[in-house]
């Protein structure tokens, strides 16, 4: 039998239920907060240095945007998961409601590196991945 792995986004629904009980939260502003309200997948393709091309998965999730435009970093990493950006865009949503920051939340990642990409810094693939990212902030 196999073993479920650890999910960011279960965990950051589980805190938030327990949030939700204790703030007696209506259930339709439970289902609202409980999901993110985009989601963007991206498919990268990258022309290495060696000529191949290589293609890099990408995510960009705006969790709530009641507050204003979403804002939010870019995680670079080969093993990167929607679930994992879910659930930082859930938390920066609390961070930017607490903090009374006038920004709503989003997140994004790649699956590229630094070591990964033409050049091997930012200039190559990272650079061209993040830009093509940060453009779904403005839709």
């Amino acid at each position: 039998m196999a073993t479920k792995g650890f999910n960011p986004f279960e965990m950051a629904q589980k805190q938030f239920d327990g949030v939700a009980d204790l703030l007696e939260l209506d259930p339709s502003t439970r289902d609202l907060l409980r999901q993110p309200l985009r989601e963007y997948h991206f498919s990268i393709p990258v022309r290495m240095d060696d000529g191949s091309v290589r293609v890099f998965r990408g995510f960009r999730c705006q969790h709530n945007d009641a507050r204003g435009p979403c804002k939010g970093g870019i995680r670079f990493h080969p093993q990167e998961t929607i679930d994992t950006v879910r659930a930082l865009s859930m938390w920066m949503t609390w961070k930017c409601s607490v903090s009374t920051s006038p920004s709503a939340a989003a997140r994004a990642a790649s699956s590229a590196t630094r070591t990964t990409s033409p050049l091997g810094s930012r200039s190559g693939s990272a650079a061209a991945g993040s830009a093509r990212l940060r453009r779904t902030s403005a839709r």
